[in-house]
């Protein structure tokens, strides 16, 4: 919860507080899945008969760590055709080890756009075969 200063009173404000879900809409959910399947790892689950794909991320929470959250991951086909040009939106995953994964990812003919270093971390860019754009992190600590 955070707190703004109106009139000269604190107002409690509530805030967002993490990641319930990232949603991909996809032409070809199915083929998609196994994309990041493979090349990510990820432990893929098939829901609603074929037509949503997807995986949950556990943690647990830092102000109690007897309580688990989670992320779900969900990729779904879309109903309708969705052009090459859509509004684009990034998803960061964080990775251990960036060199080794981007190696990987190259093996695998996958292209890198582009990698930055940063004082907290280390960054690289990619697209997934729909054309999404992604952003791998590792940070430095």
């Amino acid at each position: 919860m955070t707190k703004k200063v109106i009139g000269g009173r604190a107002e409690k404000r509530i805030a967002v507080d993490g990641i319930g879900g990232v949603f991909i809409h996809a032409n070809d959910a199915k083929a998609l899945s196994n994309w990041y399947a493979h090349h990510f790892g990820m432990r893929i689950e098939t829901y609603e008969d074929g037509k949503v794909y997807g995986t949950e991320f556990k943690y647990r929470r830092l102000s109690d760590s007897s309580k688990v959250d989670s992320t779900v991951f969900s990729i779904s086909q879309s109903k309708t055709p969705l052009p090459a040009e859509r509004l684009e939106s990034v998803i960061n995953y964080r990775v251990r080890d960036l060199s080794a994964f981007l190696e990987q990812l190259k093996a695998d003919g996958i292209a890198i756009e582009k990698t930055e270093d940063f004082d907290y971390g280390r960054f690289a860019w990619l697209k997934d075969p729909e054309g999404n754009r992604i952003e791998l992190y590792q940070p430095l600590n």
